[in-house]
């Protein structure tokens, strides 16, 4: 039988406060999500200037970056280079830089997705969030 780690409802509102105390510390508004394994979401928080479509947003491109088990820009880039037909993938539709992975071990336990800055701020915020939860988790390991 197989073991693996999961991300607990907990672990989502710790990685999307700290997106969001990332992005505050930068003066950027945000809206964060933060999916499951299977790309259910978790958690979601948006700032109120932030436009209600970016709820949408950030949760398909973590919901993207679940299914694909790559960051969302993966897609965008493929798109980009001409590889159309992924755009008729139906659960696919966070189809941009800003969503990605969360990796335990060899495990992906599910993923965060940020929307209203530019794709790469986006993506930063993300990665910041991640890179805290696993930080908490290896030195809760040591």
């Amino acid at each position: 039988m197989l073991t693996k780690p999961i991300l607990t409802a907990d672990h989502a509102e710790a990685i999307g406060k700290t997106c969001l105390k990332f992005a505050k510390g930068k003066n950027w508004e945000v809206c964060v999500a933060v999916c499951d394994d299977g790309g259910n979401l978790l958690w979601l928080q948006r700032d109120y200037t932030v436009p209600p479509i970016s709820s949408t947003i950030a949760w398909h491109k973590a919901r993207t970056s679940v299914l694909g088990r790559r960051p969302s820009k993966a897609y965008e880039t493929v798109i980009n280079e001409g590889r159309l037909a992924f755009l008729s993938v139906p659960d696919l539709k966070g189809l941009m830089e800003g969503g990605l992975p969360i990796f335990v071990h060899e495990y992906c336990i599910g993923g965060v997705g940020v929307s209203n800055l530019k794709a790469s701020d986006d993506a930063l915020v993300a990665e910041q969030g991640i890179r805290n939860f696993i930080g908490s988790i290896e030195n809760k390991n040591e």
